[in-house]
């Protein structure tokens, strides 16, 4: 049996809150495999003990364009963290999205393991914030560059990938945060993150799409939805980033 709570923002303990509630009125019903030394006993060797897994999911595109992420990655890694893709263990990090999440379940407890990813994640978003600072300080045109090309592409395609269209509104979405599309409201991009997806496009429509034809699909959403967008505007050197989307926690 899997149970999984979701919460959007940084909403570890109230997540951990729902899930454990949940847990415990399944508790008063059904006989657990636990041992009391070492606690549950799941079906994976590595969930032993709280057989929790508290995961959050961060849009960093600050620290990959500032190519910052790879150190990152390491340090979280020796705090006992593992920082998958965006669909977990051995999948890329699409749309510059990254899973950071406990690896040890056995040996703490399981508000101990919430508090240390908590603590975690919230210097993560510092230095993604930092990166996106000193990008728009020391490296704007780049910046400027990397959102202008990536509308480009969004409004005006008539064939683009999955993967492609996660890379780009992924920039587009930063573009967003810092203020660069007027009037434009992050939920647009969130949604077209969500909308284009193969599985959402087949849904769509009755009979069976090649991938060719869902390329094709994809790309008509996506001009549609942006038409009404105007091109990114820049702002004078040296402004500071702002507007760090909030991690989504599973």
């Amino acid at each position: 049996m899997r149970m999984q709570a979701l919460r959007t923002g940084l909403q570890l303990r109230q997540a951990w809150a729902a899930i454990d509630q949940a847990d415990s009125a399944l508790e008063k019903k059904l006989d657990y495999a636990f041992s009391s030394e070492i606690g549950y006993l799941t079906a994976c060797p590595t969930n032993i003990g709280t057989g929790i897994r508290v995961s959050a999911m961060l849009h960093l595109p600050g620290l990959v364009l500032a190519e910052q992420i790879n150190p990152i990655i390491q340090s979280v890694n020796k705090l006992g963290l593992a920082v998958r893709g965006l669909y977990g263990e051995g999948t890329e990090a699409l749309g510059n999205v990254f899973q950071v999440s406990n690896q040890m379940t056995l040996g703490e407890t399981e508000i101990a393991i919430v508090e240390r990813l908590e603590k975690v994640v919230s210097q993560i978003i510092e230095h993604e914030e930092n990166s996106r600072a000193t990008l728009m300080e020391k490296k704007a045109k780049t910046v400027y560059n990397h959102i202008g090309r990536a509308y480009g592409i969004l409004a005006n395609a008539h064939s683009i990938s999955s993967k492609e269209t996660m890379n780009l509104l992924s920039l587009m979405r930063l573009g967003v945060d810092l203020g660069l599309f007027a009037g434009v409201d992050r939920s647009l991009v969130d949604e077209l993150f969500i909308m284009t997806q193969p599985a959402h496009l087949q849904k769509q429509h009755s009979g069976k799409l090649t991938a060719e034809e869902r390329d094709l699909l994809r790309a008509d959403m996506v001009r549609e939805r942006l038409k009404h967008v105007s091109r990114p505007i820049t702002k004078p050197s040296g402004i500071q980033a702002s507007g760090l989307d909030k991690p989504e926690k599973t």
